[in-house]
């Protein structure tokens, strides 16, 4: 696990995708600090920017995604936050695992570890897209003296699992990572940007690119399938919390996780967002970073 090249495949299998990664990384729009990060789960790659000054706000990616899926956001947010943009520690990217995670509670002592590694206190803003989102939620039911606030953006399963149509494709995608299956699933996920056009199909299509290549030349890690918390759990989730979902996600019903969540924990403030899918980020750049923006920096 410690030879030079983990955790690819190959020395030339390490080369070929940091080269696709970097390229990609030219166009993060603002200065940034890059520093690995020790835990006792391997080295973390994040992505330090904004003004000294400002209070932390932590962003985890999705699966098979890194630090720069967030480049729709870092601009506005930087402005206002100083921002880490994470490399899952288990994922695609530039992190460095040196033990697997096999279970939800690896992701939250990791988390912690990070926090303690990059010296934050108790006035932490987390902030997760899909699988970064379920991060984030079991992150704060364990540590919720350490956070300031919340966002989960189309997490993975937390409020109720996926559709079974939707599970079908995602698993033919994670174990053939091939052009034909990662595309028809990328393009079905991320209908409403690729709708958009010229633009929004080039996304899909560097997305599909780096999932393809990385399914090359990355060493198979066992998934962590993400949980569905609880009505207690939800209950119990006494951060400020914000839900976003596009009013056309694929994973399930945006319309039965607002109803879920409206009637089991009401304190989470829930927002569906028009015209997106699990492409939210991208689809919805504005209203979405005006919601976060708006919700974090309420009283």
């Amino acid at each position: 696990m410690n030879g030079s090249y983990h955790p690819f495949k190959s020395g030339e299998a390490k080369e070929k995708y940091l080269a696709f990664y970097d390229e990609h990384a030219l166009l993060w729009p603002v200065p940034s600090k890059n520093k690995y990060v020790e835990t006792s789960y391997g080295q973390t790659f994040v992505r330090v920017g904004g003004p000294d000054d400002k209070p932390p706000l932590i962003l985890l990616p999705g699966d098979t995604e890194n630090s720069l899926s967030w480049m729709p956001q870092i601009k506005e947010f930087s402005k206002h936050y100083k921002t880490y943009a994470i490399d899952n520690i288990y994922d695609n990217g530039r992190s460095i695992y040196s033990r697997p995670l096999k279970e939800p509670g690896d992701f939250v002592k990791w988390l912690n570890e990070l926090f303690d590694s990059l010296n934050l206190k108790n006035d932490i803003n987390l902030l997760g897209f899909s699988y970064g989102g379920w991060q984030t939620s079991i992150y704060a039911l364990a540590h919720p003296e350490r956070l300031n606030k919340i966002v989960l953006i189309s997490p993975s399963s937390t409020v109720m699992h996926p559709r079974a149509m939707y599970l079908i494709p995602a698993v033919l995608a994670h174990f053939f990572p091939n052009h034909f299956f990662t595309k028809r699933l990328v393009y079905w996920e991320r209908k409403c940007l690729v709708k958009q056009g010229e633009a929004g199909r080039a996304i899909a299509d560097q997305m599909i690119e780096e999932t393809v290549l990385a399914g090359k030349c990355f060493k198979k890690r066992k998934f962590v399938s993400p949980t569905v918390l609880s009505d207690s759990d939800l209950q119990k989730l006494n951060v400020p919390v914000m839900y976003l979902i596009g009013e056309k996600e694929v994973l399930y019903s945006p319309n039965k996780v607002v109803q879920r969540l409206n009637d089991v924990a009401p304190q989470i403030k829930t927002v569906i967002i028009p015209d997106a899918s699990h492409d939210i980020t991208h689809s919805q750049t504005g209203l979405v970073n005006r919601k976060v923006l708006s919700f974090l920096q309420e009283e």
